[in-house]
């Protein structure tokens, strides 16, 4: 029990890691509360809803997007983002006012 107890703890604390670790990589090079254009020519995120960003992210992780040329940068961002980390960035991006 115990095992199992831990198990989840580690878990969860490195799920918090990643999330925590995708939103600053994020604002990085969109900004803080992310109004800033990536690189001086990507979109405005802010104001985007979470559907919105999950959908982009999702394509750019594919390589199915190449929105203002950053295909291949965005392709590097998301690489190792689950579906799951994905949803939650983009949840924790809109909820930025």
């Amino acid at each position: 029990m115990k095992k199992l107890v831990l198990t989840t703890i580690v878990a969860a604390t490195a799920a918090m890691s990643l999330s925590a670790a995708s939103i600053a990589a994020c604002a990085g090079c969109h900004g803080a509360d992310f109004s800033k254009q990536a690189m001086g020519k990507s979109a405005v995120v802010k104001g985007w809803d979470a559907a919105k960003i999950e959908t982009a992210l999702k394509g750019y992780k594919a390589g199915t997007l190449n929105i203002y040329g950053m295909g291949a940068v965005m392709k590097g961002q998301t690489a190792n983002l689950s579906d799951a980390d994905i949803a939650d960035v983009a949840k924790q991006i809109a909820a930025i006012k």
